[in-house]
Parts: C-alpha cells; structure tokens; sequence
C-alpha cells in the first residue's frame, strides 16, 4: 500500500511539474507574439551609430569627446536625415526636416553638448540630463544660470540622436563622459566650485561619480548636487524585462529589444524606448545602492551636500527610494529634500484610488530628521484657496517653518509627474503656451479626444503632466541652497 501512495505521488508530481511547463511554454509563446506584433521598426530603431562615444576608444580630453560628437550628427544627417527627405508621410517625425518635430524649428541645438563659458563666474555648473531625453531636459536651467556661473550641458552617450544609441550603450559609457566633462570644467574653473544638477539618471550618474571617487578615497568634485527627479531605485521588473532582448536576439526578433516602438513626435526625447536602457538605470542603481553601503559614515562625511526635488507620485523612480536609498543613509550636514506633495482637493481625492502619502505616514512629523525635509502641499487654512500651495520645511534642528509661495496647482492638474520638474509653463514644448512665431509641435498642449485603441501614442503618456507650476520655486530653492555653500 505504501509504495501505491509513494508512486502515485510521484506520477502526480511529475504530472503537475509538465502542466506548468506547458503553461510556462504558451504564455512564453503569447508575450513573444504580442511583443513582435507591435510596429514595424524603422531605421532611427536598427542603424547603429559607429561615432558614439565607448569609453573603451580611449578619449583622453573633453575637446575629443566634443571632435567625436561633431562626427556623430554628421552620421546622423547622412544616415537617418538624407533618407527621410521630404515629401514624407509624417509630419510629426522628427527625423524629417521640415515636419512640425524638426529639431531645426528651434534656434538652439538643444540635442547637443552645450558650453557657455563665463570668465567672471564665481562657480560653475554641470547638467546632466535624463535616461532617453537631451540637454534640452535642463535647459532652462541652464538659461537661469548663464549670466551668473560657467554652464555646460552634456550630451550623455546614446543620446540626442536615434533611439538606437541606447540598444547597446552601457551606463559606465555615461560615466566615463561626465568624468571627461567634469575634469575639463575643474581645469576651466581654476580652483573655484562645481556644482553639479541632475535629472533623473544624470542624478544617479553624479551620485556615482563622487561615490566611486570616495570608495577610492580621492576626494569629491563637486561643491555640491541638486537632483531633479533622482533614479536612486527601480522596480525589480525593470532588471526582469532584460530576458527580453536576450530572447529576442537568440529568436531574431529586433522588435523584443524595445520596451515600446512608438511615432518619434519628440524632437528632443526619445519616444521608443529600448529594453537595454531600462535595464543600465537598474544596474546604475544597484551599483550606487551597494557603494552607500559599503562606503563608511565617515567617508560618506565627505560627500558634497545633496538637494533632492521629487514628486510624491513617480510612475518611473521610487519616491521611497528617495527616503530610504539615498537620505536616510546619509550622515547629519546640509542634505535637503523637497517633496512635492499630490493636489488634495476634495474633488481629486475622491477620485484617488491610494493616497500615495500612506506610504510615508508620519515621516514628515519626526523629530529626529538627519536632514531638511519640504513638503509643498495644499494651504489648507484657506478653504477657498486651497490650490494655493505652501512649503512645510522640517528642519534636523529647530522647529517647523511654514512658507507661503505665492503658486498654486494648475486647474484640472492631480500631480506632478517624474518628467514634469524641469519644466516651467514657458516651455514652449511641454508647457500650455507654446509660441505664434513659428509652426511646430507643442506636446504639452495636447487636448486630444476620441476612442481608446486609435492612436499610436498611449493615453497614458498623452494624460502625463510635463510642466511644473512650481519651478520658481524649484529654481529659486536651488539659488539658496548654492548661495550656502558658497566659500
């Protein structure tokens, strides 16, 4: 009897072990036919670029990297532009010139490196922008400090060119390229402060370039960093979705190389965006993840002070990340983080599935802070104003201040989002005004209606809030924080 039981065990164990291969098998064969039935590629999603800059070339000076990128938009122009010559069926394609995304339309190249040099500065300031953007992510950023420091924007490698670049790029690539930018502004600036300003993965890659030097024991660059919607942690699926380019070249399917393929609408921005790029921010992540808890206390004393803007909701980074990643690992000194609270009218809150504040619940009353910690939220002294906006700054030493800022939430606007702080309502891209002076794409007018499933851009990305009604006070919150550590 004994061995019946034991062997009808085991034929039920081996019987379960095949139905979940089976199953295994046909929902990998489903997501392999769904992935590959997504748009055709177009040539900016297979040429490869043989002018992007790998660290392995062996570029020793800032100049060559900049010689580098002048041979690389002239492979760009032969091998994507020279083929898209009008008449072409999109007008919405930024790799045809003439069509409303043309990066022409705008009189600043904003899709590359850019130096403005400043002889008088008492500082300067390097920008890194974001995973898929261009220079133009902190462009106005940039315009705010040229009369005031020695500004350059970087183009970060894969970037401002074709979707492409980001296939096989490696985050290690854009270090090398901020290490090359930084030692040229250090010489440039002669002994006077560098201050550093990153959006999203710029951010990562600045936190990394001073924690890879503390490990080292040399010592930081950077006077200090402001991080813009810092990539300080992922979700896991982000490592999870590399299986799918893995798969895809073992099948000889391009298209499972790509997260999503999408009209490239965005003249500054990459619309398509490649499983590998997701997939280097994870591993940028991780390695700085591992470098904060490997680097002693009293090392990390010698990191340059951090201020940290960041939305309360975030679809692309972890705002706890933010907290528990980057702050809460932190020793006491001049660390700022400035939370952008969700817009709490009683109308939007009754549509609000989760209050992305419970996740956070009673942080913002603790006593026992290492840093300064803002929330802008709601003045809700003031019922009848109450898209009016303060500050709620909880100070490591002191009492709470409560700030008036004279801005408010924007009608029918429930929050910020990762894209939208460095943006202000100017912004004749991603703001509501645009320009009369000249025809072309204005993405943050967007008012489109119609039926779900019709057009090639999702409803999500169309609803996504791109401008910041509070960047005067993200601007003028970074102009303090300089001015404080000013020698």
């Amino acid at each position: 009897m004994r061995t019946i039981v034991i062997g009808s065990t085991k034929h039920l164990l081996m019987a379960l072990f095949y139905a979940s291969l089976g199953i295994f098998a046909a929902l990998l064969v489903a997501g392999v036919w769904f992935l590959n039935a997504r748009p055709e590629l177009d040539i900016w999603h297979t040429i490869e670029l043989k002018s992007e800059f790998k660290r392995t070339q062996g570029l020793e000076t800032f100049s060559d990297y900049l010689a580098l990128e002048d041979t690389l938009f002239e492979e760009v122009e032969q091998k994507i532009y020279d083929q898209t010559q009008a008449p072409h069926p999109s007008i919405l394609n930024r790799y045809v010139r003439g069509s409303l995304a043309d990066p022409q339309k705008w009189r600043h190249d904003w899709n590359r490196t850019y130096e403005w040099p400043k002889a008088d500065a008492d500082f300067g300031v390097l920008l890194l922008h974001g995973m898929s953007d261009s220079p133009y992510a902190l462009s106005h950023v940039a315009k705010h400090f040229k009369d005031k420091a020695y500004v350059l924007g970087l183009r970060l490698p894969g970037h401002g060119t074709i979707p492409s670049g980001l296939v096989n790029i490696q985050w290690q690539d854009m270090a090398a390229a901020v290490s090359l930018a930084t030692e040229h502004l250090k010489r440039e600036l002669k002994g006077k402060p560098l201050y550093v300003i990153g959006f999203s993965t710029g951010a990562a890659l600045a936190l990394n370039h001073e924690l890879e030097r503390l490990a080292k024991n040399e010592a930081a660059e950077y006077a200090g960093m402001v991080f813009l919607s810092p990539a300080i942690g992922l979700p896991p699926v982000a490592a999870g979705a590399q299986w799918q380019a893995t798969l895809g070249t073992l099948l000889g399917l391009e298209k499972l190389s790509w997260n999503s393929i999408q009209t490239e609408y965005d003249p500054f921005k990459y619309n398509s965006f490649a499983v590998n790029a997701g997939d280097l921010v994870y591993q940028l992540a991780e390695r700085n993840q591992l470098l904060l808890d490997q680097t002693s206390m009293q090392q990390l004393k010698s990191l340059p002070s951090v201020l940290a803007f960041q939305s309360l909701a975030d679809d692309t980074v972890s705002t706890q990340a933010v907290f528990s990643g980057l702050f809460q690992k932190l020793p006491q000194d001049n660390h700022q983080l400035v939370i952008f609270d969700i817009n709490r009218t009683q109308i939007n809150m009754g549509l609000i599935a989760q209050d992305p504040m419970l996740h956070f619940d009673g942080l913002f009353n603790t006593k026992h802070l290492k840093y300064d910690l803002t929330l802008v939220h709601n003045n809700f002294e003031t019922a009848d104003l109450i898209r009016d906006v303060v500050a709620e700054t909880h100070f490591s030493q002191g009492e709470p201040v409560i700030e008036a800022l004279n801005l408010s939430w924007p009608r029918n606007v429930y929050s910020l989002s990762h894209v939208a702080l460095p943006f202000p309502i100017e912004d004749s891209l991603y703001g509501p005004q645009g320009v009369d002076y000249v025809k072309r794409v204005q993405i943050g007018a967007a008012s489109t209606r119609g039926e779900r499933g019709v057009l090639g851009v999702s409803a999500d990305e169309i609803l996504r809030q791109k401008w910041n009604p509070f960047f005067p006070y993200l601007i003028s919150r970074t102009d303090k924080f300089i001015e404080g550590l000013e020698p």
